[in-house]
């Protein structure tokens, strides 16, 4: 467990159209987690969007990314009121998760903090432990990446999940299948203690191989690999991951608009006609490679 006593959060108060557009200039910034206040509001009322990081962002970036990002989601840069920046203790961070994380119904999942009550009829629950790692089920990128594993996942299947963050897709699938081979790679070695937190809470502890790192040449080949990156990290490994993919390969944490981007080089690559799914501005790419 990190035992970091301080994290830094810039508080955005903006019109509740421009939400996600924060959040992905956030996730550009390399967030470690956001969060969205809308407790008791109106749609024409302000919300606060928070971004959540290990050190404070460079000012400039943020501003530079926060624009680009309201561009692409063609909203004005009027709709931000106000950014404020601030030290956040561990103990404030789990209180403002457990006021406003609820849930998640995706596909055959539900995503739950610990202390919910949930009544799973025929879905899976995988718990999720609100630390600061990315990942809890609620960003569209994740819902994307969960959505194809419950659709195309077959128990059995080996499995590798590139960039884990809290661990929720290798948990997916080895919740699916309790006799593949799963493994999880994280360069962010606290989000790896998180992950494998996660992973014992659910009871796969045992069943998914957690490392530090990233995947390079001597990492085995996976049935189905998972890779929820940003397209700035995906693009230069691309080649890679479709060499340790056997079948599919599943990408997302690429927004809409990047989707000629990602395609041109699928393409060059000699694939072609990928596999696009949209959630919002973001979208995933699946191919396959058997």
């Amino acid at each position: 467990m990190n035992d970091q006593k301080k994290w830094y959060a810039i508080d955005v108060q903006a019109s509740a159209a421009a939400g996600e557009a924060v959040e992905a200039a956030f996730d550009m910034l390399e967030t470690i987690g956001t969060g969205i206040d809308t407790l008791r509001k109106t749609p024409d009322d302000l919300i606060t969007i928070t971004g959540y990081f290990n050190e404070p962002p460079d000012a400039e970036l943020v501003q530079k990314y926060r624009s680009e990002s309201l561009q692409i989601y063609g909203i004005s840069d009027a709709a931000i009121r106000t950014v404020t920046d601030r030290e956040v203790e561990n103990e404030d961070w789990l209180a403002e998760w457990k006021r406003h994380w609820k849930p998640t119904t995706v596909g055959k999942f539900i995503i739950a903090p610990p202390w919910s009550d949930v009544v799973p009829v025929d879905k899976i629950v995988i718990r999720i432990e609100p630390n600061m790692a990315f990942g809890t089920g609620t960003h569209e990128t994740t819902k994307l990446c969960l959505e194809a594993i419950s659709r195309d996942y077959q128990p059995g299947r080996s499995f590798l999940d590139v960039g884990t963050g809290t661990g929720i897709l290798a948990i997916a699938a080895a919740k699916l299948s309790d006799t593949a081979a799963i493994s999880a790679y994280e360069t962010d070695a606290d989000s790896v203690s998180i992950a494998k937190e996660n992973a014992a809470l659910n009871g796969v502890g045992d069943r998914i191989a957690f490392t530090s790192g990233t995947i390079g040449d001597e990492t085995p080949v996976f049935d189905l690999v998972c890779a929820n990156l940003t397209l700035d990290v995906i693009e230069p490994m691309l080649a890679l991951l479709l060499a340790k993919t056997k079948q599919q390969l599943v990408m997302s944490g690429i927004l809409a608009e990047q989707k000629e981007l990602i395609t041109t080089q699928l393409d060059e690559l000699g694939f072609v006609d990928p596999d696009v799914r949209t959630d919002g501005e973001w979208i995933s790419v699946s191919v396959h490679t058997d």
